[in-house]
């Protein structure tokens, strides 16, 4: 099947009473387009084309991909006339599936089901049962059963208004017919606007099958319109994220205080405390604790470890059997190997930490190289950067850095070699050795406190 996609994304979103385009408002963390054009992209098809109108600029700047094609709606004149705009775009299609850019629940697999039973010569139209369908088109049935007409809200009469199957607006067009019937649309109606669901009727009138498939639930299918339905949305989002975590192998503590803002694998007998927000592209493996109040951004965290409340790790790798905080903060390029424990308070950054090293507190370790089975003492800090550059500081394996060690790099402190604590080390210590580099003490007998008012 030679399918293309088009995704209407053209409205301004006044009840969000924001500036933002209402459809780069974030679910889980990204705009809700991304989300549906993420679930385009896994149906692999000819063409995806994204329908846009207000903040046009913006919308494209952001969301930008060689395999987007844009289409400016610059009236906005209904669904209908919205999906004409792509047409001269779409050349051979088969079938031509329609999204909406604020419906980013919606399921791939919901997707798949709805386009394969619509095939190339049926209109597959996607339906949602709903407890209350107020503002929800009505789908109008015949005696079979089988689907005559799309009825709008504010066109609807008392009776069709009982009527609790909804239109989701989402449905395949057959790439034969969509010209046709988009252009035979008329905008006789309350809104005065081309209706993209008339062509259910026009399908009717033409004998065209009409296939109907539905939605797992309301959830999947619903919009948002204003920041509450937003936080609706984000809440479903992530629960659906909590369960699918507890199916592969996570404990929660709470579900619903867990916030899943990216791609996140993880392995088995993980445990994940409350208020944990998990972002980016991350990697959990197995038997790995994560303790409360902890973000964790872009990393890696091997088997074993413990990872404790209120830490922050951005861009690290935490290797097997790690001890990390609390309150410890990882950035960038750090990679703790076997055993290394960064204890609470301590800052890494740009730092390889050797298997079984030591840096327990109130520390910053940034550009530097740890080797095996080193201890770093409380108020450690490597001075990597000048004001222009920025330089590396290496201690070796078994080294001993004393307590309020500054190390001002570039320097290196060799294999089993000690600082003393206090010292400012400018200059490189041998392996074994010890470095003190501090000002001698001298205590002055007969001196005298300042009294205030003196």
């Amino acid at each position: 099947m030679n399918l293309h996609v088009v995704i209407l994304a053209a409205g301004q979103g006044t009840r969000m009473r924001s500036s933002l385009p209402k459809v780069l408002h974030p679910v889980a963390g990204k705009p809700m387009l991304e989300h549906v054009i993420d679930s385009a992209r896994a149906l692999l098809p000819e063409g995806i084309h994204v329908v846009i109108g207000h903040g046009a600029q913006q919308v494209r700047e952001t969301l930008d991909g060689a395999d987007l094609n844009w289409v400016l709606q610059t009236e906005q004149l209904g669904t209908g006339h919205a999906v004409a705009q792509a047409l001269p775009h779409i050349k051979g299609a088969d079938q031509v599936l329609v999204l909406y850019g604020d419906v980013p629940l919606i399921r791939v697999d919901t997707l798949r089901a709805l386009v394969d039973q619509a095939g190339s010569q049926a209109l597959g139209l996607l339906t949602v049962l709903m407890q209350d369908p107020t503002g929800y088109g009505r789908i109008i049935r015949n005696e079979h059963g089988q689907a005559q007409a799309i009825v709008e809200q504010k066109d609807a009469s008392a009776e069709q208004l009982l009527i609790n199957e909804g239109n989701t607006g989402i449905m395949v067009l057959p790439g034969s017919k969509a010209a046709d019937w988009l252009s035979s649309l008329s905008n006789n109606n309350a809104q005065g606007e081309y209706y993209l669901t008339d062509v259910v009727a026009l399908a009717v009138a033409g004998s065209i099958p009409v296939e109907v498939a539905q939605a797992a639930d309301e959830l999947e299918v619903m919009g948002a319109n204003n920041r509450l339905q937003l936080s609706v949305l984000e809440r479903g989002w992530q629960q659906r994220e909590a369960e699918r975590l507890m199916i592969q192998g996570a404990s929660l503590a709470d579900p619903a205080r867990l916030d899943v803002r990216g791609d996140v694998t993880i392995g088995r007998d993980i445990s994940i405390d409350v208020n944990v927000v998990l972002e980016g592209r991350v990697v959990i493996e197995d038997n790995v604790i994560i303790g409360p109040h902890c973000v964790i951004r872009d990393s890696v965290i091997k088997s074993g470890t413990v990872i404790k409340a209120f830490s922050h790790l951005e861009g690290a790798e935490v290797g097997e059997d790690c001890d990390v905080g609390p309150y410890a903060r990882l950035r960038p390029g750090t990679l703790l190997h076997r055993g290394a424990k960064v204890g609470n308070f301590v800052e890494t950054k740009k730092a390889v930490v050797g298997e079984g090293s030591k840096i327990n507190h109130l520390s910053y370790v940034g550009d530097a190289e740890v080797g095996k089975g080193a201890n770093i003492g409380a108020g450690t800090i490597t001075c990597n950067y000048d004001g222009a550059n920025k330089s590396v500081t290496r201690i070796g394996d078994g080294a001993f850095i004393g307590s309020n060690t500054a190390l001002v790099a570039p320097v290196t402190v060799g294999n089993q070699a000690t600082t003393a604590a206090g010292s400012t080390i400018t200059q490189d210590i041998p392996d074994a050795q010890l470095g003190v580099a501090r000002g001698r003490q001298r205590n002055v007998a007969g001196w005298k406190r300042p009294v205030k008012g003196q």
